[in-house]
């Protein structure tokens, strides 16, 4: 008998993990999809990143958008109008403003979350409960505690969930973190991500009613969030803590994933963690930081570093990106590395590393017709790790106090590294965007410790840290426990 080639061993397997879970008695498990077959996916939430999942699913063959799901109806009948042109009549799609709707089709293999960040675990809850594989928008998590069902429930039903990470499908980064983890350029020390991308401030919005076409109570979901006010809809929801966190967990999610990816292996939470930072010069309602530097310690001594910088100003440096800096004084910085106490760098020129081919999307696809989670870049277990990572950052920030903005307020016991780096965005919130220090002031979180087992904070600051790990549902939209899932 000949030897089966790894795609025949992965569908004769699924198939087999498939049946496994029926016989478990899970409430159910993902329809077996076979490369031939059409795949049906809906979409859920249609703005911004919703529109770029639309288009990526439409270039993937034999994959159809069986539903598209937002709770305005006014976007909902925009997207309807814009998917028939585009495919001609091949397929319809239904548009629904409830994702339990879609949910509840039993030919429906997938859904691409590209809502509020609010309801991103609790729809991949209830898809996974329901049998569908699940394509998640960054962040996975909202707050610590639901990550960790979002990971329960996968475990659970066996779907594949893949985040929204794009760069998990970069087989480039893949390839320097492989050599970062072999030691190529020695132990590392700090992986190091920047967010800092030009932003305005939302002024200021009453509260009203909603308007008709838009269903509050489907927006809100499990967000305690009482008022309408025009700032929540439809992107602005990003700086207030009860849908959003901030610019750490929004764009920096890609960048703090990729920083965490740098550390080794073996290590999940980190065990310590702090921020500083503000919202300077705007002077609106949001609730989250325009500036902040935040650090974190795994349980080795490695470090992550992140750097948050909104406010624009003349000379404005954009900054989407990561570097590396390793024990013996080497560092990656675009691409190129320093030797320590060099000032050449040299292009860093390595072998791509292991990812399921295709890019994002296709990559999805591909694991979802061979039912297997381990295909996805950037899985459920490693999207926790991530998110978590922000979230500890952004908690820091939320328990912090008020100091004097100044060199000083940066307090990082016998850390240089931090200080130097901390000063450096001083220097630039400072003299580059005109933040005087007579007058502002820094919001200097405290250093909070955490267990990553128990995945709850310790120490000091445990009962107001430990508040901040799962957000108040309202009725309806709760997230369960993790052994309920």
């Amino acid at each position: 008998m000949p030897l089966m080639n790894r795609r025949q061993f992965i569908r004769s397997t699924s198939a087999f993990a498939g049946a496994s879970l029926l016989l478990c008695g899970s409430k159910a498990s993902a329809r077996v999809i076979g490369a031939n077959d059409r795949l049906r996916i809906a979409v859920a939430g249609l703005n911004g990143r919703g529109q770029s999942h639309i288009g990526g699913w439409l270039e993937q063959e034999n994959v159809e958008i069986a539903y598209v799901i937002d709770p305005d109806q006014r976007v909902l009948a925009r997207a309807l109008r814009a998917l028939e042109k585009k495919t001609e009549g091949k397929y319809a799609t239904k548009g629904v403003s409830d994702v339990r709707e879609a949910l509840d089709d039993p030919n429906l293999d997938a859904i691409s979350i590209a809502t509020p960040n609010h309801w991103h675990s609790l729809m991949t809850i209830w898809a996974a409960q329901a049998g569908k594989h699940v394509y998640v928008e960054k962040p996975m998590s909202h707050d610590v505690a639901e990550g960790r069902v979002v990971v329960e429930a996968q475990k659970k039903y066996g779907v594949v969930i893949q985040h929204g990470t794009q760069s998990r499908s970069d087989a480039q980064i893949a390839g320097l973190h492989e050599a970062i983890h072999a030691g190529k350029f020695g132990k590392l020390k700090i992986a190091y991500g920047y967010c800092c991308k030009p932003r305005g401030s939302i002024g200021f919005e009453e509260s009203s009613d909603p308007p008709e076409y838009l269903d509050w109570n489907l927006w809100r979901g499990p967000a305690q969030i009482e008022q309408f006010h025009k700032n929540y809809v439809h992107y602005n929801w990003h700086w207030f803590w009860k849908s959003g966190n901030g610019d750490l967990n929004n764009q920096g999610t890609h960048q703090l994933d990729i920083a965490r990816w740098a550390i080794d292996t073996d290590q999940t939470h980190p065990v310590r963690a702090m921020a500083i930072g503000g919202r300077f010069q705007w002077n609106d309602q949001g609730e989250t930081p325009n500036t902040m530097f935040g650090i974190a310690q795994y349980p080795n001594g490695q470090y992550v570093f992140f750097n948050v910088r909104n406010v624009n100003y003349e000379g404005y440096e954009h900054q989407v990106e990561n570097e590396y800096y390793f024990e013996d004084g080497g560092k990656i910085i675009r691409n190129k590395y320093y030797a320590k106490g060099s000032d050449t760098g040299e292009d860093v020129n390595l072998p791509e590393g292991k990812v399921t081919p295709g890019g994002n999307w296709t990559s999805f696809i591909a694991a979802c017709r061979a039912g297997d989670p381990n295909m996805a870049n950037g899985n459920a277990p490693d999207s926790h790790y991530s998110c978590v990572l922000g979230h500890l950052i952004n908690n820091s920030y939320r328990l912090g106090v008020k100091a004097p903005f100044n060199l000083k307020a940066g307090q990082f016991g016998d850390n240089p590294d931090a200080y130097e780096h901390f000063a450096k965005l001083h220097d630039v919130m400072n003299k580059g965007v005109g933040v005087p220090e007579d007058g502002n002031e820094y919001i200097v979180g405290p250093w909070v410790t955490f267990d990553p087992a128990t995945e709850q904070f310790t120490g000091d600051n445990a009962a107001a840290a430990n508040a901040l790990l799962k957000d108040a549902n309202r009725p309806g939209f709760e997230i369960p426990a993790p052994t309920a899932v």
